[in-house]
């Protein structure tokens, strides 16, 4: 017999728990290219990808223009586009009106990449708060055996790993 701790690992494990890459996709679907005010100021904080596009990120190179936050309980991290000044490290909000790293003169150089975060290619200024539910849905996807995995995978590619380990370089 199955105790309930068990379940919930199990469920955890098996992503019931967090939400699938595929229910992700149907529920946010992409939004209709703009250049207004609002959708700019948008692009000016890196939206999250899932963890199945980070991991395709990784594999494109896109590995150094990350950046990791972490959960406000210390639960879990989720990898980002960095803030201009935090590639590869973690997010610093202090830098957060550098703006995006693939924001360039405006535009998103991931636009049209097959790269675009889901939370980017979602958000829109004609689905007002709709943007806290997609970032709510992808905090569970992070949230899960698979999210901490990649966090913990890139932490070490990317060097980040060592200074978390060892902070005064020993």
């Amino acid at each position: 017999m199955a105790t309930r701790s068990n379940r919930k690992r199990k469920e955890i494990s098996t992503g019931r728990l967090g939400v699938s890459e595929t229910d992700l996709y149907k529920k946010y679907p992409p939004s209709e290219p703009c250049t207004c005010a609002v959708c700019r100021i948008y692009c000016q904080r890196p939206g999250w990808w899932t963890v199945e596009q980070a991991v395709e990120a990784i594999s494109a190179g896109l590995a150094f223009r990350m950046m990791l936050e972490i959960a406000p309980e210390l639960t879990f991290g989720v990898l980002s586009p960095a803030f201009k000044g935090c590639e590869a490290g973690f997010a610093d909000y202090n830098k957060a009106l550098n703006g995006c790293t693939f924001l360039k003169d405006e535009r998103c150089e991931l636009f049209g990449s097959g790269y675009q975060p889901l939370e980017c290619r979602y958000c829109h200024h004609d689905r007002p708060g709709m943007g806290k539910v997609c970032h709510s849905d992808l905090e569970r996807n992070w949230n899960t055996p698979e999210g901490v995995s990649l966090v913990v995978r890139w932490c070490k590619m990317t060097g980040l790993w060592k200074k978390i380990i060892h902070p005064m370089g020993r």
